[in-house]
Formats: C-alpha cells, sequence, structure tokens
C-alpha cells in the first residue's frame, strides 16, 4: 500500500468518525423526548429523522470507499507509461499552474496534503479521469475552456 493511498485511508476514517458522531447526535435529536411534535407544523424530529438517514447514508459509502482503499492493488508496480487506475499525474496549465491529480476507484473530490502538495483524488467515471485516462506525458488534453499538458505519471 502506497503512502498516498494510507493517507487516504487516514482521511477517510476520520470523516467516518465524524459522521458517526453526527449521526448519533442526529438520531438522539431525533428521538429525544423533548421533539416530539405537538402539532403538525412542529418537525424538528422529522428533521433530525431525515439529518440522520442522511448521515448514515454518507457512513455507509466512507465505509465502502475506506474497503476499496484497503484492498487497492495497482495495475503495474511500477511507473504506467500511460494514464490508468491508481496514477498520480502532474499536470500544467497555460497560465504555468501545476495540478496533481490521483485517479482512485472512489471518494473523488478528496483532498489530501502530501509534504507541500495538495492532490485531488478523481474516479474513472468523471469527465476529468475520462479525459486524461490513457495519456501519456507531454500529452496536451483539452479541458473545460483551457488545456494542459501532463507533466509526470507516477
Amino acid at each position: 500500500m502506497t503512502p498516498l493511498v494510507k493517507a487516504i485511508i487516514q482521511q477517510l476514517q476520520q470523516e467516518l468518525t465524524t459522521a458517526a458522531d453526527a449521526s448519533a447526535e442526529a438520531h438522539a435529536s431525533a428521538t429525544h423526548s423533548e421533539n416530539v411534535a405537538d402539532n403538525k407544523y412542529d418537525t424538528l424530529a422529522v428533521e433530525a429523522a431525515y439529518l440522520a438517514h442522511g448521515q448514515s447514508m454518507r457512513i455507509a459509502e466512507l465505509q465502502e470507499s475506506i474497503a476499496l482503499y484497503q484492498h487497492f492493488k495497482r495495475p503495474h508496480d511500477s511507473a504506467p507509461s500511460e494514464i490508468q487506475l491508481g496514477a498520480l499525474v502532474c499536470t500544467q496549465d497555460s497560465n504555468g499552474n501545476l495540478r496533481y491529480l490521483f485517479i482512485g476507484p472512489a471518494a473523488g473530490g478528496l483532498s489530501i496534503v502530501s509534504g507541500e502538495q495538495s492532490i485531488q483524488v478523481i474516479t474513472p467515471t468523471t469527465p476529468l479521469a475520462q479525459a486524461l485516462l490513457g495519456k501519456s506525458v507531454d500529452d496536451e488534453i483539452q479541458w473545460q475552456q483551457d488545456s494542459f499538458i501532463v507533466l509526470s505519471i507516477e
């Protein structure tokens, strides 16, 4: 397991702890005797129940993501010549800005700080990942209203 994957799992576990705490608080609020509806317009308990349900769904999603990363194996041990699942990609836009992207099996949108670099996790189903998959170093990619160049693939 790479240090980056370990960092992703650690951050997901922290988010899971936060979500579990929020879920317990929402559940307690939904079932608390003081929140029993006095009339049909008193919806505090119903709103808390919806919140608890949403937190439960988030917990399940985080648990699934953690499991995927715990069992994740890159297709190749050495640095790939093409961008694929498990690749850490460095790109540079037309303004010279560097961007680090990790194509992972789950948790798209997650940002990890590694050293001085911020690495964004994207999944293969996103349009950006689809534009990147199969590309090589020095390939130019048109993305939205800009273009960027692939500088490295790890």
